[in-house]
């Protein structure tokens, strides 16, 4: 099969030919048709990804494809079936498994999954890392039974595979860890791919007042298609923010990842205030909140994967997209074919585009 080979940090992905492995026990293998390039993919490629530490690597993980078999054991998909990949497959049997925390499962499988994954692929029978066991930047991949979640089959699969990673996070940070209710006011900092999905997620959630801030203006614009009621140009955004909503937001909303951020939007929230950092930040730095603020019973809170649990909350979404209130289409702003996966890489890091989907 085809794949997209990071070889060198910071350096183009190499399009190689690659031996993928049959699916195993309790494993299943899909053709990818459609995978989405998300900031995340940028870090390892910078060499700034906690789990990519040793080439060569094989990225991407926001997925969608059809299953082509199946391995001894497997009951819940079966050939043909379209499925999402879900970033994690909780054990369901784990004592955060059995508290309902399925993002934080402590199972024996989840932690070398997420590291890359049992070695699957092989290049020049040299084994090859694939990122948190899914490597979607590929025309196969072997994923274990429990990350793979059926979808309807006439539900397009480049727009479900924007499930797997942006959408699912941000819709899940205001449903499933803000819990954002009816007439509430927002703040989303950062109106990028996640941030567009905090968004859609806060005006499913029946919030009033939904204040996009970005520091670039084209960005701002999707802001205010996707939802947004109020959007800032950011210079000081807690004084942006007080002046337009007096006392400041009810829930705010970092979906930057960038250091310093997060205590900007700490501090435009109102006293008793929720803050979520949605972006993943650099690891080692420290974020630097106002104690005073804190001390106003104002909430600082972190969350991985929008807290999803795949099997329950990726069908909802697709439930909701079928039905025409969760709007996918419009955050993909262009499909590309995996030979062109560095132009696709370049123009994220533009910012010139919402999503760009690489597709089989």
């Amino acid at each position: 099969m085809r794949a997209a080979v990071l070889t060198t940090f910071h350096a183009p992905m190499e399009i190689r030919e690659v031996e993928v492995a049959e699916p195993g026990p309790g494993e299943v293998r899909v053709r990818i048709r459609a995978s989405g390039v998300c900031g995340s993919d940028l870090k390892a490629i910078d060499g700034k990804s906690p789990v990519v530490s040793r080439l060569p690597f094989i990225l991407g993980h926001e997925s969608a494809g059809v299953v082509e078999s199946v391995g001894t054991g497997v009951t819940t998909v079966g050939p043909g079936d379209h499925v999402i990949i879900a970033m994690n497959g909780p054990c369901g049997r784990c004592r955060q498994c059995g508290a309902g925390r399925f993002h934080l499962c402590a199972g024996p499988a989840r932690l070398p999954t997420i590291m890359g994954g049992p070695p699957r692929v092989t290049l020049d029978g040299q084994e090859i890392r694939r990122f948190i066991g899914i490597g979607s930047f590929a025309e196969y991949t072997v994923v274990s039974e429990l990350m793979c979640v059926r979808v309807p089959a006439d539900a397009p699969l480049a727009a479900m595979c924007l499930l797997a990673c942006g959408v699912v996070t941000g819709v899940g940070a205001v449903t499933n860890v803000a819990r954002v209710p009816p007439g509430a006011s927002v703040l989303v900092v950062g109106c990028g791919g996640v941030g567009l999905n905090v968004i859609q997620g806060a005006v499913l959630a029946g919030a009033t007042t939904i204040v996009a801030a970005d520091v670039a203006e084209g960005k701002l614009e999707l802001a205010e298609y996707f939802g947004a009621t109020h959007t800032l140009l950011v210079t000081d955004l807690p004084k942006q923010v007080g002046e337009l909503v007096g006392g400041g937001v009810e829930y705010a909303f970092d979906a930057t990842g960038a250091p310093g951020v997060l205590a900007q939007a700490f501090a435009a929230t109102q006293p008793g205030g929720t803050t979520v950092m949605v972006g993943s930040p650099p690891r080692g730095h420290p974020a630097e909140v106002d104690t005073g603020l804190l001390f106003a019973s104002r909430r600082l809170i972190g969350t991985q994967g929008g807290d999803a649990a795949p099997h329950r909350d990726l069908p909802v979404l697709a439930g909701l997209y079928l039905r025409g209130r969760l709007d996918l289409d419009g955050l993909i702003s262009e499909r590309l074919p995996l030979d062109r996966i560095n132009d696709a890489v370049a123009h994220v890091r533009q910012g010139t585009v919402a999503r760009t989907v690489i597709t089989f």
